[in-house]
């Protein structure tokens, strides 16, 4: 089975706005067989107020609260519709903020029985001035999060500590079980020169604790081949040496090509192949 684990529609801000119909359309002729949808859940207006630096990082990062009924109105509609082309599951990415868990909670109690899949992310960690984006711009990470835990390194491992409390963090009966792109601290990573290109062992040790709960969990974990066409980045989330050890723990992996357009339906698939 040909399968897309991690995609969104126009209803994300910082996408394209493509249609998420014409996706779906590109994923059929590429013969996909299943077709996650997984836009990127609201966030809390008490988070977005305690947030710094680019402020577009934070108010570009969500679909809105009040989109959700439009959400799944048309995603139910475009489930319908292609159903003999192509079995289109419906959820959320969810992120994970420290601090912020019952909020998380309530919001998947309400509308996790609507959903069939999802995604457990991390772009957000307490930084400079208040929360800032993992994700956003080099030089937003670098004055918000690697200046602020004084290295490239420290904030690897912050991040990573992230990602295992996400793991354990309790959210419910519909909290997703597939963590998305658990490298994501590397997507600037040759900004940072030689300080971004290597993992040290203690980075190393930190990746393979947080495997070792995905592995407890029986979780999936996201193989998102975004990262190879991020140009400060050019590979994937994770890269081979982290696949290689979640291999060794017969880790599942899904396929997520991390579309917001229609020109990333499918891309990086052969990545996912020879992984």
């Amino acid at each position: 089975m040909k399968r897309d684990g991690h995609t969104h529609t126009e209803f994300c801000p910082h996408g394209t706005h493509d249609d998420v119909e014409e996706m779906i359309l590109k994923a059929i002729e590429l013969d996909f067989d299943e077709y996650s949808i997984v836009e990127h859940a609201p966030l809390s207006s008490e988070f977005m107020e305690n947030t710094a630096g680019d402020s577009e990082a934070v108010t570009t990062a969500s679909m809105a609260m009040s989109d959700l009924p439009y959400y799944f109105k048309k995603m139910n509609q475009m489930k319908k519709k292609y159903a003999s082309d192509l079995l289109i599951h419906i959820g959320f990415e969810v992120d994970y903020i420290v601090g912020y868990e019952a909020f998380t909670r309530d919001f998947l109690n309400e509308y996790g029985p609507e959903t069939d899949d999802g995604v457990l992310s991390l772009h957000f960690l307490e930084g400079q001035g208040g929360y800032r984006s993992i994700d956003f711009s080099a030089d937003d990470y670098n004055e918000g999060i690697v200046q602020f835990y004084g290295g490239f390194e420290q904030a690897q491992l912050i991040y990573l500590e992230g990602v295992k409390q996400s793991i354990e963090a309790d959210l419910g009966p519909f909290k997703p079980r597939r963590m998305g792109h658990i490298s994501l601290c590397q997507k600037f990573q040759q900004f940072f020169g030689a300080d971004g290109r290597d993992f040290s062992a203690e980075v190393i040790a930190e990746f393979q604790a947080v495997l070792a709960l995905v592995n407890k969990r029986d979780y999936e974990l996201d193989f998102n081949t975004a990262g190879l066409f991020k140009p400060l980045c050019g590979e994937t989330y994770p890269p081979k040496e982290i696949v290689t050890l979640a291999r060794e723990l017969q880790i599942p992996f899904v396929y997520g090509s991390d579309s917001h357009g229609v020109q990333d339906v499918g891309r990086g698939y052969s990545a996912y192949c020879q992984k």
